[in-house]
This record gives structure tokens, sequence and C-alpha cells, in this order.
């Protein structure tokens, strides 16, 4: 799937309409976890770790935080710095693979706890590359004119789908979140062009096996030792496939956009592995500086790498208003996607955000006692409702009693 630079489509039939980042905001677990904590219960070493993958810690959600606590958190900061009410909110969408339940979705979870009452909500399920997926379906409802304001998500605990006796993956991966608003605008720029990939026949090289296959034991990675709902892959693999896409989307892009490498002043990847990001810069002929990694520090938190990237990127001045950028994601399906964004909008007028902030607080307020006013009113309604046969058979015995007298 690729898109035009320019939208096609028009709102109200006058003017074309692009959509534009106009807020951002990340969430992750305060619990740090290091190398060395690994290693005192897992057969590895900080020095084994960072000279295969660059990581030195992660972070691990605590009991009390989930995908959608921290997937809010992200989505509230975006707020904030787009200056933006959640009644303003047309459409949430959440990239994750750990999500709270099968069904109600993380981001419906999200929606109400916002009191974004006028919005849609539904989650997407593409790994690693899902919040690149989760941008363009904001854009192409931005730019067809069904959607004006839409926040995306990326937010994962990937902490709990880890078999942490498999030193192969429980050592690369940290839970976190990332959000942005996107807005319609009729300024040119924002999200110029994307490039969605998929090939199933990799499905077999990274996922998490569940109860949703038809004959559980007919699903072959877990003859081969893997556990229910924990996580597999085959690195070497993944590796080969990861260093292959991202060179090739990225240019594909760009090439959609009507640029080239030598435009762009950021890439943003999907934070896997360091060893991953040199060989795309080499395949990309870019130096390594150019791409912005905070691996390190956080380790792959999956579809909320690149938004938690973005926020760090923007907060350290690495990348600037008017700056063209790319983000690239790649991961299970197999699947990857790539996007080019000119960065930089209109900035809301100061004067009103003090007193916006205050109404954010007071609709977030709202939103929680009506959720629970909500679920008060239903447990009411269920206690009267089995009341109901017992005061038949009272009132039956009652009339029968008065007639023997």
């Amino acid at each position: 799937m690729a898109v035009a630079k320019r939208p096609s489509a028009t709102r109200f039939g006058v003017e074309p309409i692009y959509a534009h980042i106009v807020g951002w905001g990340m969430a992750v677990p305060e619990r740090i976890m290091t190398n060395d904590d690994l290693s005192a219960f897992v057969d590895t070493t900080n020095e084994w770790i960072l000279s295969r993958t660059g990581i030195r810690e992660r972070r691990i959600a605590s009991e009390k935080e989930t995908t959608a606590t921290l997937g809010l958190k992200a989505a509230q900061a975006a707020l904030d710095v787009a200056d933006i009410l959640p009644t303003e909110i047309d459409l949430v969408i959440c990239a994750t693979s750990t999500p709270e339940y099968i069904f109600p979705s993380t981001s419906s979870l999200i929606q109400a706890w916002l009191g974004a009452t006028h919005a849609g909500a539904f989650d997407l399920s593409a790994a690693c590359s899902g919040f690149v997926y989760g941008l363009e379906m904001a854009a192409g409802a931005i730019r067809s004119g069904s959607a004006r304001t839409v926040v995306v998500i990326g937010a994962e605990t990937f902490s709990r789908i880890m078999d942490w006796n498999d030193r192969s993956t429980c050592v690369i991966f940290g839970d976190g979140a990332g959000a942005v608003v996107l807005r319609g605008s009729s300024v040119e720029g924002g999200i110029l062009s994307s490039v969605l990939r998929s090939d199933g026949s990799g499905g077999d090289l990274l996922g998490v096996p569940t109860v949703g296959s038809i004959d559980i034991a007919s699903i072959p990675t877990l003859s081969e030792g893997h556990k229910m709902g924990k996580m597999f892959m085959n690195g070497g693999e993944v590796f080969k496939f990861a260093t292959r896409v991202i060179g090739e989307s990225i240019t594909q892009a760009l090439d959609i956009a009507g640029l080239t490498v030598s435009d762009l002043k950021a890439i943003i990847p999907h934070q896997a592995n360091m060893r991953i990001i040199q060989a795309a810069a080499r395949s990309l002929k870019v130096d390594e500086s150019i791409f912005v990694c905070n691996l390190e520090r956080y380790g792959n938190t999956s579809a909320a790498s690149i938004p938690i990237a973005l926020c760090e990127a923007v907060q350290t001045g690495k990348v600037k208003p008017g700056d063209p950028i790319a983000l690239v994601g790649f991961g299970g399906g197999l699947a990857w996607a790539a996007m080019v964004i000119r960065w930089g909008t209109p900035l809301p007028d100061d004067k009103t955000r003090l007193l916006r902030n205050q109404q954010r607080q007071i609709t977030y307020r709202l939103a929680w006692w009506r959720a629970l006013l909500s679920r008060a009113i239903r447990q009411l309604a269920d206690t009267l409702q089995r009341m109901r046969p017992a005061r038949g058979r009272m009132e039956r015995l009652r009339r029968n009693y008065d007639r023997a007298e």
C-alpha cells in the first residue's frame, strides 16, 4: 500500500486537507531493569546483551501499570502539547500487541478515560510497525474528511508475554507508550507519503501463540517448544528481514514524496537492535548520526518505540519545524512500514492554553465519575432484576395465604 504525496480528497470540496502531527507525548514505567539485574536470574551478562543489542536497561510495568494506563498517560501528554480538548477528538487508534483484553479494545478504554465522548476507537495489530500503520489510517481519515482530530497511540507491556527463561527474547524487550495527535489543516506538509507492506509467509519467525487457533495443537511453533501466550522469535531470520526492508521502504516512501535520502534531517526507526540500525545506515549510505536511537535506555518497546523516540527527538531538538523526517517500523507479521513527514504546524494560541488545560483536567475527572456512575447503575439494575422473581414468589405466597383463610 502506497499513498501519494498530495491528498486527493477535499473537505467540503474546497481544498486539500493535510494531516499534521500537532501533539506528542510518552509514558514509561518508573521501574528500571538493567542488564545486571537480568543476569541475576537469566544466564547472561551485561557485556553479552550490550554487544549484541546495544541495550543497557529497559522499563518494566508495575502491577498497577497496564498497556491502557500507559497509553492514557501518553495520550494526555500529547493533548497537552496540542492544547486540544478530549471532546474535539474524532478517533482514537491504539497500536498494540499486548492489549488489555481481546475485546473491548484498549483504545476504547483510553477513549472513555479521556472523556473523548464524540470519538470512535479501535486497536490496530501490526506488531512493531503498528504505530506507522496507525498514522497512515489516521491520515487517511483526515484526508477523506471523516475526521479532523485523531489520537494515535503505540503502547505495550511486553514484559507480560516474555518467557523469562528464554534469553534470546527476554533481554531485548521493555514496556512503554507514546502518542501523537494528528489534525487536518490546509497548510501543506505533515504526512507526505507512506509505504505499508506485509509478508505473512514469515509468520512463523516472530509471534505469540494464542487460544484463537481452531486447533491449538496444530500451531507449528508449539511443537517446537514455544509456550502459549509467550513470545518467540527467530532472531537471525528477523535480523536479515529487517536489514533488507528498512532501506527499501524508506527509499520507496521518499520517491512517493518527491524527496531523496539526502533531504532527510532525521530517521526514526523502530528500536529493535543497534546492529540493525547500523546495517540500515550502510544500506542507505548515510551517517549513523541521522538515526534517532534511544534503544540503550528503553530496549525494544514494539509499537511504542517509534513514538517514544519521536518525542525525545523533538524534546532534544533533533527534529525541528520544517524538517523532512522518516519513520520506519518492522516486525511480526512479517509487516513493515515507512513514512515521510514534513515536521511542523501552526502553534496553538498560548493565551488560551491555561484555560484549556483546566478544561482537560475537568474532563478527565468527569470521565472517571461517569464510568463509576455507569457501572453502579448497571449493578443496581442487575440487583433489582434478580430481586423480581423473589418478589413474585412472595406475592403468590401471600395470595395463597389470603385465599386459605
